[in-house]
């Protein structure tokens, strides 16, 4: 294997002997647009729903081709970028080891990366696609079952981690090649920017960075707290409301607000650990205590179905039929992937110091596909044998009681159900922390110019931050539509799409100038007797 290059690149960025501080700039606007949100939400959750219905319908008709092809060109720029000749490139100067051990990144990488949606979704998406399968299936047929297993698998696994992978790769590039201190999107654009980095266009694209994240985030936070109220009420037998699931919100805020306030180390890491064993040990448990051959089975035939049908269903649109299926789940999954990639790309380079590009690349596309592959194999395999084997009408029970209460049953059907319901509330809090407290270290990172990558930002802009997501949490809940929630990821992911292929071409134009040249082939030729 090849040696990194190692060259002095110049980095062309702005003084870097200022000390942090907030920007207000950034801070305030995002501040004021985000409470003007919630206040909305809570104002008028009627009208909230129709402007809601009426932005998600226009987004996904006139943009949906645009996210497809985003999502597949990420795809295709993480393949480049692994194998192409830039992957030997080290992310860090010197020969020392990578800043966190394999198992340490791994797992901070997929909690942070996932969080309560795949704990929301594992059990119930493939049942959603029983009765409203892709491509003209019968609804609730063999095929059905087959297609529903292999979709799911296909949203959370290669193409999505692809959309992390980029900006991670371009955010410690800047961080760690090109020694510009500052954890900044727009510090990962400057290549391409120049000194418009240092202006307004600059504070525009860590704006909408903030925006699609808390949307991204509120997303997670509208399906994960039902969830977990659900559990929690279930094991205390006690009726669940928008009070109890206040009171789950409250305690989820001073848990991550906790870990925020400790910061990276002392408090995200030790939570992922702690994380990546129970989600281990509970998918271990469902397999061996479910129906064993069934999952492996069916697994099996997903991998072969998702291999067939990739280019596909990457493009997929339904443009003649226009049956929604595009638009309600793979549109809304890439616009979710999205919405907070500026995030992972912010928080996965912020911890990738001292691997090469095909490590960082390959580690985020392998670790987080296999992690969500699993998980969802498992669990919805489960629940697909559960409704054919005529255990339980687990898409009944879905159509006519959502998705919280369906999973809660399917759980309660398992051996040691008080035991195994007592652990998915305990990680569904730690996932859920996990994510949004990296995202409200990554907001207030954002928020704070001159901040170093080896920095980290102000105690109480990290606190404002998680209030503020809690903040939209509770709008969302009080709206209590799961279209809303959708709509809120899709509008706020499509205005990054443009920021996202800066970052591309600006971490392309960076490699070139700095490696370009060393790794250009010279032509071979016959020398002349």
């Amino acid at each position: 294997m090849s040696e990194p290059a190692v060259v002095t690149p110049s980095n062309n960025s702005k003084d870097t002997s200022t000390t942090a501080a907030l920007d207000i700039a950034i801070f305030v606007p995002a501040l004021l647009i985000s409470l003007a949100v919630v206040i909305f939400l809570l104002a008028d959750r009627e009208l909230a729903a129709e402007l809601s219905a009426r932005a998600m319908a226009s987004v996904t008709g006139n943009w949906g081709w645009l996210f497809d092809i985003f999502c597949f060109s990420a795809f295709v720029f993480s393949m480049w970028l692994a194998f192409g000749r830039f992957g030997h490139v080290k992310l860090g100067q010197g020969d020392g080891p990578p800043e966190y051990s394999e198992l340490n990144w791994a797992a901070m990488m997929f909690s942070a990366g996932i969080g309560i949606g795949l704990v929301t979704w594992s059990f119930v998406e493939p049942v959603y696609y029983l009765a409203t399968p892709p491509l003209g299936i019968e609804a609730h047929s063999s095929s059905a079952a087959e297609w529903a297993h292999m979709y799911a698998l296909f949203h959370w696994s290669i193409v999505p981690w692809s959309v992390y992978a980029v900006p991670s790769v371009a955010v410690a590039y800047v961080l760690y090649v090109r020694k510009i201190p500052f954890l900044r999107i727009s510090e990962a654009c400057r290549p391409l920017l120049k000194h418009h980095t240092d202006g307004w266009l600059g504070s525009l694209i860590d704006t909408l960075v903030i925006l699609g994240l808390i949307g991204g985030a509120g997303t997670s936070l509208g399906l994960g707290v039902p969830l977990v109220s659900a559990f929690v009420t279930n094991l205390l037998g006690i009726e669940d409301s928008l009070l109890t699931q206040l009171g789950v919100l409250l305690t989820w805020t001073v848990i991550f607000g906790f870990s925020v306030y400790r910061g990276l180390n002392a408090g995200i890491r030790i939570l992922s650990d702690i994380n990546i064993f129970l989600a281990i040990a509970i998918v271990l448990f469902i397999l061996v205590a479910g129906p064993t051959v069934f999952i492996l089975s069916i697994s099996a035939n997903s991998f072969g179905l998702l291999v067939d049908n990739f280019m596909r269903m990457s493009f997929w649109l339904d443009p003649i039929e226009q049956g929604g299926f595009p638009d309600a789940w793979t549109l809304f999954y890439w616009a979710w992937w999205i919405a907070y990639a500026p995030m992972m790309g912010l928080f996965f380079g912020r911890i990738s110091q001292g691997r090469t590009v095909r490590q960082l690349v390959l580690g985020v596309l392998c670790w987080g596909s296999l992690g969500c592959v699993s998980f969802i194999a498992v669990c919805g395999g489960y629940a697909i044998e559960m409704q054919y084997s005529g255990a339980m009408d687990v898409s009944a029970k879905l159509a006519a009681e959502g998705i919280a209460p369906t999973v809660v049953a399917l759980v309660n059907s398992l051996p040691f159900s008080t035991a195994l319901s007592i652990l998915f509330t305990l990680l569904s809090f730690v996932f859920l922390a996990t994510t949004l407290d990296s995202a409200a270290y990554v907001l207030a990172s954002i928020s704070t110019k001159n901040l170093r990558g080896s920095e980290e930002p102000a105690r109480y802009n990290r606190l404002v931050w998680a209030a503020v997501l809690a903040l939209v949490a509770v709008g969302l809940l009080y709206v209590d539509g799961l279209k809303i929630v959708q709509s809120s990821t899709i509008i706020t992911a499509l205005p990054l799409i443009p920021v996202l292929i800066l970052l591309m071409l600006a971490l392309r134009r960076a490699l070139n100038d700095d490696f370009g040249a060393r790794l250009n082939p010279k032509p071979l030729r016959i020398e002349q007797q």
